[in-house]
């Protein structure tokens, strides 16, 4: 059973940035494939994007191509995003993800954190 923990979200001015962290514990976690997912209200929970287990590939939803960076340290079992640039669509509840698939599809992952909310004013 793997758990996984957000952090760093918050309130940022448009054009700013944050980095959020995902740490995981209970589990082996360079076994797993992590993405970021997010959700905004009214809205159904959308990819952001994925790394493989070694970390080698990186993959990312259209909306964030250029502006966010996804990595991993498999040695701290911790996975991140850098969002830069944000906008005000932006704004949603970040959740990470572990499987052992990487795919867009939300369905397809394993374990899943409690979210960490990020607004971006305009």
């Amino acid at each position: 059973q793997v758990q996984l923990v957000e952090s760093g979200g918050g309130l940022v001015q448009a054009g700013g940035s944050l980095r959020l962290s995902c740490a995981a514990s209970g589990g082996t976690f360079s076994s797993y494939h992590m993405g970021w997912f997010r959700q905004a209200p009214g809205k159904e929970r959308e990819f952001v994007a994925a790394i493989r287990r070694s970390g080698g590939s990186t993959y990312y939803a259209d909306s964030v191509q250029g502006r966010f960076t996804i990595s991993r340290d498999n040695a701290k079992n911790t996975v991140y995003l850098q969002m830069n640039s944000l906008k005000a669509e932006d704004t949603a509840v970040y959740y990470c993800a572990a499987g052992l698939t990487v795919t867009g599809e939300a369905r397809r992952y394993d374990y899943w954190g409690q979210g960490t909310q990020v607004t971006v004013s305009s």
